[in-house]
């Protein structure tokens, strides 16, 4: 451990605090020239300052990259749009909010929806003028943008399993209490895009613009907190800056296991960046919980680097100074101790497709979404099918983490009538009719729209498991499940090294392989293979593929036999990751 760090003092900006650092200082609370740059009529975009401003809001600006060159050459400005990421703690919807977003999606998108890795549900391609409207639009759904993005605690994730029935209701509470309790508290969302300050319908509240929690500066980056109910680790908990573990007792929430300092983001050439998992640091009682997560966030405030964004998440605080130290810091600002953790067990990160019914008789349903992509294709029109299911006003929806839908609560004598739209819409339900990669698939954005990409993601990942079809059934392995996962780049939106197979971009095409991370989402996947084309990719898996089939035993996961086969070792988190 290093010599004890000195706290940053609050709203006061260091000599060498970043370009970002001093945008905050001078953004009065968030506002920025927001309304100065939405009022332009001579360009689709919005100023260079405002483009970081207008995250804390939910939403990026971005333009699309298919057709950047030919406009260019026409010189033209880029087609600049702009994707908003709704609020959704939990991922939790009633079907009238899904109308609602519908609605959106097709006045004011792309006619599409994109299911985000973490629970919440984005827009993309919408255009300057349509912002204001848009969010208006969520706001009469009582719906919001708030916090999805920025340097702020962004969209809390809960496991959404309906077998949890019980157990889900009371820790999904949490979920909801900590993603208000963490909001920002400035004005600028409902004075800039409601145009009230006083009759908004969201949070309640006076004119006030000061940040009790965060500061004049807010955090020094993202900051993400799951919620986990073993045996189910589909939020992937240990990838996250604050993790809680649910611990049930008697069917009763007893409280959380803390861990602490995961991410996954990286930036290729620096060895000084990489993938963290979390820490398990202590348990809490459930009302001890909102106390130990505001001083976990005040650490990172107080602590964190503000001078250089790419070393600026909580797990680089966490590995500068030490887990000793953190423990110390953290136990000194609690009003009680901790106790230690609690046994749990993780089976699982994957979702159970189709119908379950849990002990009260209700039925549920989880649909899988390739990609996260709701839309309507010349196959299958899910996003009309959806919308459809929504006007029946018979089921609330959920997203997944792992980009799914679970249509929830559905009464016995509505689950027929359910059915006859999945049949008239040509809708799978169980999951015979997809093989084990694509059943374990996640897939950001990337291309066309995100500034970030360098290679394909969600457009390709399914033809590239089509390639591996065949190979997979040469080897008796199609109905394995096996965990994809693919990023354009090394930022983690999909969550690519806590795949059994990762994928991440590095150029257009290429792509660098990782293997052996676990089915529980407990272990981190190592770098396999640099820079490999299509070709490159297939000839790399397809002898892992036969020995698996040949060595691996009925039970067994990829991702395990390949480390108990030392075809690959074990990765390790933080600076190690890259050795």
């Amino acid at each position: 451990m290093t010599q004890k760090p000195t706290p940053k003092v609050l709203n006061e900006l260091a000599p060498t605090d970043s370009d970002i650092e001093i945008l905050k200082d001078q953004s009065h609370y968030l506002r920025g020239t927001l309304e100065e740059s939405l009022a332009d009529p001579l360009t689709g975009a919005i100023s260079e300052n405002d483009t970081q401003i207008i995250k804390y809001h939910g939403s990026y600006q971005q333009d699309n990259r298919d057709i950047r060159n030919e406009r260019l050459a026409r010189k033209l400005e880029p087609a600049y749009s702009f994707m908003i990421r709704v609020r959704l703690p939990g991922g939790v919807m009633s079907a009238q909010q899904w109308r609602n977003c519908d609605q959106i999606s097709r006045s004011y998108g792309n006619n599409t929806m994109k299911l985000s890795s973490r629970q919440a549900l984005q827009f993309h391609g919408i255009i300057k003028s349509d912002l204001k409207p848009t969010i208006q639009a969520m706001d009469s759904a009582l719906q919001d943008s708030i916090a999805t993005c920025g340097d702020i605690n962004r969209n809390v994730m809960c496991t959404q399993d309906p077998s949890l029935k019980a157990i889900q209701r009371q820790v999904y509470h949490y979920a909801k209490q900590i993603s208000e309790g963490f909001l920002p508290q400035t004005r600028a969302y409902h004075e800039i895009w409601l145009n009230d300050d006083q009759d908004k319908k969201l949070i309640a509240g006076g004119g006030q613009i000061e940040e009790p929690i965060y500061g004049k500066h807010y955090l020094p980056r993202k900051f993400k907190i799951a919620i986990a109910i073993p045996p189910y680790n589909d939020a992937d908990v240990f990838t996250n800056d604050i993790g809680l573990i649910t611990i049930e007792k008697e069917g009763k929430l007893a409280g959380f296991n803390i861990s602490v300092g995961g991410g996954l983001a990286m930036t290729f050439g620096r060895k000084d960046t990489f993938p963290r998992l979390a820490n398990l640091v202590g348990f809490c009682e459930p009302n001890q919980v909102m106390e130990v997560i505001e001083q976990i966030m005040c650490i990172q405030r107080d602590f964190g680097n503000r001078e250089e964004r790419k070393l600026s998440r909580f797990k680089y605080t966490i590995e500068q100074y030490g887990e000793d130290w953190f423990a110390e810091e953290l136990q000194s600002r609690l009003s009680f101790t901790l106790q230690n953790t609690k046994p749990f067990e993780f089976t699982t990160s994957a979702d159970r497709y189709g119908w379950q019914q849990c002990d009260e008789g209700l039925w549920h349903c989880v649909l899988h979404i390739e990609g996260g992509r709701i839309q309507n294709t010349d196959t299958l029109a899910q996003q009309d099918l959806l919308l459809a299911i929504s006007e029946l006003d018979a089921c609330e929806f959920r997203l997944t983490p792992n980009q799914n839908l679970q249509l929830v609560d559905i009464q016995p004598q509505d689950k027929p009538k359910i059915e006859a739209l999945f049949e008239q819409f040509n809708q799978p339900v169980s999951a015979d009719s997809l093989n084990g990669l694509q059943r374990n698939a996640i897939a950001c954005v990337a291309l066309n729209t995100c500034s970030l990409a360098m290679a394909e993601s969600e457009r390709y990942l399914p033809k590239l498991i089509a390639k591996l079809q065949p190979i997979l059934e040469e080897h008796g392995l199609a109905d394995r499940d096996i965990k994809i996962r693919m990023t354009g780049c090394p930022n983690g939106c999909g969550r690519s090294v806590m795949g059994e197979i990762g994928l991440i971009g590095k150029s257009l095409g290429k792509y660098n392989l990782y293997l052996g991370g676990d089915f529980q989402g407990q272990r981190l996947s190592k770098l396999y293979q640099e820079n490999l084309d299509e070709a490159g990719i297939l000839a790399a898996l397809t002898p892992l593929f036969a020995r698996f089939s040949q060595e691996g035993d009925a039970d067994e996961h990829f991702g395990d036999f390949l480390i108990r086969s030392q075809i690959i070792q074990p990765a390790q988190g933080g600076l190690a990751f890259h050795s």
